[in-house]
């Protein structure tokens, strides 16, 4: 039996910077479902925010001002104590990245380039033309190489062990010999990602089925604000590739069959820069009047860019655009629509990636701090995954040290590792049932439906309906693979357990929160209401379905006003 000091879950950004801030004199290793240079970090194109001042249009930028447009992008649901921290530690993490290796753009001078981005009063977004998350991802790794981190590739976690309200361990499938392993550990962080694959259509990889949120949920560990999912504005139509906001910060156009920039209709000032709840709904409205195109989509318009500029500032883009839509942007606008995204909502932490369960932390997408509140700010989420990343790795690195510790860890571990290898083997005992691929696209087109971008409690109601129908199907599903290496049934169908309390957690959480904050819109209920909704959501697992209580959100000098852009 494997044991360690410190397991961190999730090969991206976030568990990256808990493994490089770690103390190297613990015992640590970073598990990951896919090769770490495979995390969907890699697929964050715009860029990282932070106030340097670098552009000629940001010299009086601050990183209070940054604080302000985070809080007031959140609708102001963040906590304002944990987005004031996150943006103090924006300008030094720059310059530490910058030295670590990341290659990014440069203004003349060699400054660090920035460009302007959704929702943000300065241009303040560092960028590596529309690959930032990519060249992060790869420096990261690099150190991390360096500085000899072990990393076990292609192990899916399978159980997160709780015994007492403390931490004891993982169970984990490994995926290249089909063995499961009990892996005792005196802490555990979870840098699991989002759980984009719930939903139809999403600009997340395939990899991002939300099985660590769910799977901490079911341990004990509160989920909060799961009713604010992102829908990203710009996704490429019928592939729902990511379509960088990087785009429209470089200058390009919104564009209706009308061939008109219909974002004057919404948001007069900021227009195609916005935040990405009031651009999704922009237009989703445009498509949904019959204002689109076949129904479906609209334009992005990159021409006035010019090719110099789009190839130089946006090469990714229009690469995807050529091999993906058979366009190029330098002449053709690109169709795009909305698709699911971010989720601000996921594992309940303090500032600190602390969690109610002793020894047990999360970081980045997985976890909600809350420093994104009801909406995300585009280049917000590399930061958060960074910096909250090496904050949960000093503070798991300093309990390891100095917590008190269960006497037998081993023992509890085993048994639910036991637990696990029973359930495959009863799994592998029936040769008829449900496929859980085909229980899988029917989650996904329910929640695409009934729980996307504008919301109603009829539908809602119907969707919960749904989940419930699908818990008891997948009790009847099989695996009808033979082999136990790289099985991917067994892959999916543990996480689908997950996927389903995930889906059920966002579902309860947007029927109960009767009001229309940031990614949030009731239909029904139209209307920001801070009188009795200026709180976190926060929901318990249980037998019966999630129990619903509720935090007060934490305002300090940035008192709620209306979002006006």
């Amino acid at each position: 039996m494997i044991s360690h000091d410190l397991l961190i879950v999730g090969g991206g950004l976030a568990g990256l910077a808990a493994a490089m801030s770690a103390d190297p004199k613990l015992k640590v290793a970073v598990i990951s479902k896919v090769h770490p240079l495979r995390s969907h970090s890699v697929a964050a194109q715009g860029g990282i925010n932070a106030a340097l001042g670098n552009h000629p249009n940001g010299k009086d930028d601050a990183w209070e001002k940054h604080a302000f447009d985070t809080i007031k992008g959140s609708d102001y649901l963040a906590d304002q104590d944990a987005a004031e921290l996150l943006c103090q530690k924006a300008v030094p993490l720059m310059y530490e990245l910058d030295h670590w290796g990341v290659p990014f753009s440069r203004f003349p001078g060699g400054v660090i380039a920035q460009r302007p981005f959704g929702g943000a009063g300065f241009p303040r977004t560092c960028y590596a033309a529309d690959r930032t998350g990519q060249v992060i991802l790869h420096t990261l790794y690099e150190q991390a190489v360096r500085r000899n981190v072990t990393f076990l590739d292609e192990w899916l976690v399978a159980n997160l062990v709780v015994g007492d309200g403390k931490c004891l361990g993982l169970v984990a499938y490994e995926l290249g010999s089909g063995k499961i392993h009990p892996l005792p550990a005196k802490a555990v962080i979870f840098a699991t990602g989002g759980y984009g694959r719930v939903y139809l259509r999403s600009s997340n990889a395939y990899i991002n089925l939300g099985g660590g949120i769910g799977m901490a949920y079911r341990a004990g560990v509160p989920l909060k604000d799961m009713e604010f999912v992102q829908f990203h504005p710009t996704t490429l139509y019928g592939k729902n590739i990511l379509i960088t906001e990087g785009a429209r910060g470089e200058g390009g156009y919104l564009i209706n069959n009308e061939g008109r920039r219909f974002m004057e209709d919404y948001a007069p000032k900021a227009m195609e820069l916005a935040p990405r709840d009031i651009v999704a709904r922009a237009i989703q409205r445009e498509i949904d009047k019959g204002n689109g195109f076949e129904n479906q989509y609209v334009h992005l318009d990159l021409r006035p860019l010019g090719r110099e500029k789009i190839e130089k500032r946006l090469p990714a883009i229009q690469e995807i655009c050529l091999r993906f839509a058979s366009l190029d942007p330098v002449d053709t606008p690109i169709p795009i629509q909305p698709a699911q995204h971010y989720s601000m909502g996921g594992i309940d932490v303090d500032k600190y990636g602390a969690s109610p369960i002793e020894g047990f932390y999360a970081a980045g997408e997985c976890a909600c701090v809350s420093v994104h509140g009801a909406n995300r700010l585009g280049g917000n989420s590399l930061l958060e995954a960074v910096v909250f990343g090496k904050i949960a790795g000093e503070a798991a690195s300093a309990f390891v040290k100095t917590g008190s510790f269960p006497d037998k860890p081993q023992k509890g571990v085993a048994e639910e590792a036991q637990r696990f290898f029973s359930k495959v083997k009863s799994l592998r005992e029936r040769d008829t049932g449900e496929n859980v691929f085909k229980l899988l696209d029917k989650l996904k087109l329910l929640m695409s439906d009934k729980v996307g971008i504008f919301r109603k409690g009829k539908d809602l109601q119907e969707a919960l309906e749904g989940v419930t129908e699908l818990k008891e199907e997948s009790k009847r599903a099989f695996i009808f693979g033979s082999c136990d290496r790289y099985c991917q049934e067994l892959v999916v169908l543990t996480e689908f357990d997950y996927m389903l309390d995930v889906a059920e957690a966002i579902i309860v959480a947007a029927l109960a929160r009767e009001e229309t904050r940031g990614s949030h819109y009731r239909t029904d209920f139209p209307v920001r209401d801070d009188n009795n909704w200026l709180k976190h959501t926060l929901l318990t697992w249980t037998e019966k379905g999630p129990e619903i209580t509720y935090r007060p959100v934490k305002v300090d000098k940035y008192q709620p006003q209306e979002r006006k852009y």
